[in-house]
């Protein structure tokens, strides 16, 4: 449970700040966040819109750690699709992408299966 919350720390710390980043300023987002891999458009703040989605429920996921546990799912779904069909063709092909986002993300990868708690869900 300690495992769960430390997860849904985090999650409101970086998903707070880059989700707020995103949609108050895509341009300072696409500088730092997405280390001008992208451009600044609508779409940071439809990113941002899904991380600020992610520290609302985390913060919830604080009192509820279980309840709440779906949406760390949902992170190792989208994280994990997006390193092996954006990061990894462009590390492969020497392009240019958010290297920061790409080690967030593996780490996130590793640490989830982890914290899931997988056996609440079938009870």
């Amino acid at each position: 449970m300690i495992a769960l919350k430390i997860v849904y720390i985090a999650n409101i710390i970086v998903a707070g700040w880059i989700s707020v980043t995103s949609l108050i300023s895509p341009q300072k987002a696409a500088l730092t966040i997405f280390q001008n891999a992208y451009q600044p458009t609508e779409i940071i703040r439809l990113v941002g819109c899904l991380w600020l989605a992610i520290a609302i429920l985390s913060i919830f996921g604080l009192w509820r750690p279980i309840s709440f546990s779906p949406i760390l799912l949902v992170q190792l779904i989208y994280k994990g699709t997006w390193l092996l069909v954006v990061a990894l063709p462009a590390i492969i092909n020497n392009q240019l992408y958010p290297s920061g986002m790409a080690l967030f993300f593996l780490t996130w990868v590793l640490v989830l299966p982890f914290v899931i708690p997988w056996t609440e869900w079938t009870k």
